[in-house]
């Protein structure tokens, strides 16, 4: 039993964090796994959209601290001081932390999504949650730092305040609060986390590849630039998409009443 399973619907690819007896607690195996799926979602022209998601009801627990403690439970570990040495970045590419994919990522969340589970869940794109998922970094309780970026992150995506609460108290939050707050986008009944995820990727996927990708590329840098600079960044990126052959088949399939047969270029 893989600690990270793939599936592929059409063009969406599904990822699957898969260590339900712990909650789908986070490993090394389970990190260097990851970096190469995200990698593969980039690489993969066949695929438009990616969705995680957690086995048996529960997302992710966050680090496996009772490994870390010496309590391992992994079923296909890799040689970590060798993937170690020769790719020292595969831990935070794992998290979504120092690489996302040119892709857009659903997250749908269903139980606990805790500490690494949340610190992941802010490096996707949109985010569905059953009503009882629960949110939180709790890492400040143990003594330890959420090095997943949340004390980066998490301001950029919540209020200030909002953001050193949770960080700072540890609390969870469950799903409607989170809503609240912007960190996710939809709250379903419990169960239903995934088939939300999967009518939104329909939806993405259908639409056109050039066109997705540059404007999720375009949400992602320019972030902190300022209005001008990022008008002139996104300017050339966007003329490109415009200039595609693409670009002419969507408003022609739109005339012609039917689906567009979009070719990535």
């Amino acid at each position: 039993m893989a600690q990270v399973e793939v599936a592929t619907e059409g063009a969406v690819m599904v990822v699957t964090l898969n260590r339900p007896k712990r909650y789908n607690a986070m490993t090394l195996t389970m990190f260097a796994l990851l970096a190469d799926v995200w990698q593969e979602v980039s690489d993969n022209d066949d695929i438009r959209c990616a969705i995680l998601t957690g086995a048996e009801g529960n997302f992710c627990s966050g680090m496996d601290l009772r490994a870390m403690a010496g309590d391992v439970d992994e079923v296909d570990s890799i040689d970590v001081p060798t993937r170690m040495k020769e790719d020292p970045g595969f831990i935070y590419r794992g998290l979504l932390k120092t690489y996302q994919p040119s892709k857009p990522i659903i997250c749908a969340v269903e139980g606990v999504a805790i500490a690494g589970g949340t610190e992941i869940l802010q490096g996707t794109d949109i985010r569905v949650a059953g009503e009882s998922a629960r949110f939180g970094v709790s890492e400040a309780r143990w003594s330890l730092y959420p090095m997943g970026g949340s004390a980066v992150r998490l301001r950029r995506q919540i209020p200030y305040a909002a953001a050193a609460e949770i960080l700072l108290t540890g609390r969870h939050l469950l799903a409607q609060e989170a809503k609240d707050l912007g960190l996710i986008n939809h709250v379903v009944p419990d169960g239903q986390a995934i088939d939300k995820a999967m009518e939104l990727a329909g939806m993405i996927a259908a639409n056109g590849p050039l066109a997705v990708e540059a404007i999720l590329k375009t949400l992602r840098v320019t972030e902190t630039m300022s209005e001008a600079e990022a008008f002139e960044w996104e300017s050339a990126h966007g003329m490109a998409v415009m200039n595609s052959a693409d670009s002419k088949e969507g408003p022609r399939a739109f005339a012609e009443k039917r689906p567009a047969n979009f070719q990535r270029r």
